[in-house]
């Protein structure tokens, strides 16, 4: 469950506060705070909804904060419940007001924030970025921002960077302009309204395809610590076992699995590719926006995910013809087209539906045994390179040790199929299946992208208008 809350709603905290600690001096809980929570069966998590936090997608809510957030509740055996709210000031305020047992909002470890309050072991490190436009001269230091207006999020520890710069340096005189979520201050950036913005890098990986005529000028911050946030005073069984969670997922790897999965393959992006997505976003999806829902909600995918198939195989052109004679919004050949009933392969409809439902056919043929995402990557590399041929894939990857059911073990061999040393066990012959492995990374970045982009201030107006 999420609930959100907005600065406004917070006039009262300093009041709810004071009247807790009086309370407590009167009313002695039972037992600790971990035990407690354990006890209501729920894990209160304060957050400020983002693309490196928590977001919607197609299975729910997702993002580098939410999962960690879900794992530790999962471990105390509960059940996460998010209070969002629009700010970090907000954020700090739910906290030590007591709304929430730890707050769990991309915040970077800082000397003032250490005042304040009780801060994790690191599970992340970040730098802090100058982004500038394209085309204008590039900063390379402090100085090359004198005199120049510069965008950060308002109470985030890049304005605190700010804040220190100027008083280091006070010939320095900077026009600063705080903005409360990332998008905004790339925004003012992208349109000229100021000259600079700093940001976070894992900020910067996520919203550098949404925003392609931005770019990273120099760091000013750099190798900073995430952590979570817990209100200082309590009895600390709480924050322990918190300490031990992440440094325990720091250790297996799992907290750099997670920042792979959401940030590795978007940074493959090249700068006009994000260019020409961003604007077919805007000038090509709406016309078949509703068609894409309808075949999502027939076919059981999410729209976004048959959307993206459609840009990695058309660039959403519906009269789109490749060398080989596949043909329309999702490439079907005519083989395909015959099997799934099409008559006008550049009809954007039936090739719309046909393309979900050849889809939901090679997902519903893998053993049941695959969960996702690992059995939606396989069914889209079999999209691409053919069942049979992956098959082949996943027979390699079982005998060379791997686990065949994983698309991290399977798509490193599925480049064998097109080597000679390896064409003596391919039940199928040869493949390009080189080509899968990077049909596959594209898709994920486009859908990634469409999740982000209906995520996001600038485009969702778009993609709701032309679903209505």
């Amino acid at each position: 469950m999420t609930i959100r809350f907005h600065r406004k709603q917070l006039a009262w905290a300093p009041l709810v506060l004071l009247a807790t600690l009086i309370l407590g001096l009167f009313v002695r809980p039972s037992g600790t705070a971990l035990e407690r929570i354990q006890a209501r069966g729920e894990l209160v998590v304060v957050t400020r909804p983002s693309l490196t936090t928590v977001y919607g997608d197609e299975n729910g809510s997702t993002g580098m904060e939410y999962e960690l957030a879900q794992g530790f509740a999962e471990r105390l055996g509960v059940e996460l419940r998010l209070l969002e709210a629009d700010d970090l000031e907000t954020v700090q305020k739910l906290l030590l007001a007591g709304k929430a047992d730890f707050a769990a909002a991309g915040l970077v470890i800082t000397e003032q924030r250490r005042q304040q309050l009780r801060l994790t072991t690191p599970y992340q490190k970040v730098d802090t970025l100058v982004m500038y436009r394209l085309g204008e001269p590039r900063p390379n230091a402090l100085e090359d921002l004198d005199g120049k207006s510069v965008a950060v999020v308002s109470g985030s520890s890049n304005a605190d960077l700010l804040e220190q710069a100027r008083a280091t340096q006070p010939e320095l005189k900077l026009d600063v302009h705080t903005d409360t979520n990332v998008e905004q201050t790339l925004a003012r950036v992208e349109e000229g309204e100021v000259d600079y913005a700093l940001i976070n890098s894992n900020d910067y990986a996520i919203h550098r395809g949404l925003f392609p005529d931005l770019a990273a000028g120099f760091t000013i911050g750099a190798d900073q610590g995430l952590a979570w946030a817990f209100a200082p005073g309590n009895d600390g069984s709480l924050y322990q076992a918190a300490q031990r969670y992440l440094t325990q997922q720091n250790a297996i790897g799992a907290t750099e699995q997670l920042a792979k999965r959401f940030y590795g393959h978007v940074e493959r992006f090249d700068l006009y590719s994000a260019r020409s997505f961003i604007r077919h976003l805007d000038d090509r999806l709406p016309d078949y926006t509703n068609a894409f829902r309808d075949a999502a909600e027939s076919a059981g995918f999410d729209w976004r995910l048959l959307a993206a198939v459609a840009y990695q195989e058309s660039l959403w052109d519906a009269g789109a013809i490749s060398p080989t004679g596949v043909q329309g919004l999702m490439m079907l050949t005519n083989q395909t087209a015959r099997e799934m009933g099409v008559t006008d392969r550049t009809d954007p409809a039936q090739s719309i539906h046909a393309g979900a439902a050849y889809l939901r056919k090679l997902h519903d043929r893998m053993p049941e045994r695959i969960a996702e995402p690992d059995r939606t990557w396989l069914a889209l590399a079999a999209y691409n390179v053919g069942f049979g041929h992956l098959e082949d894939a996943r027979v390699l990857t079982q005998k060379q040790g791997g686990d065949p059911d994983r698309w991290q073990d399977v798509k490193q061999r599925l480049p064998l199929l097109a080597k000679p040393a390896y064409a003596s066990q391919l039940r199928y012959g040869p493949a390009r299946g080189g080509q899968a492995v990077a049909y596959v990374r594209h898709v994920r970045g486009y859908y990634d992208l469409l999740v982000w982009a209906e995520n996001s201030e600038r485009h969702r107006p778009t993609l709701v208008a032309a679903a209505e």
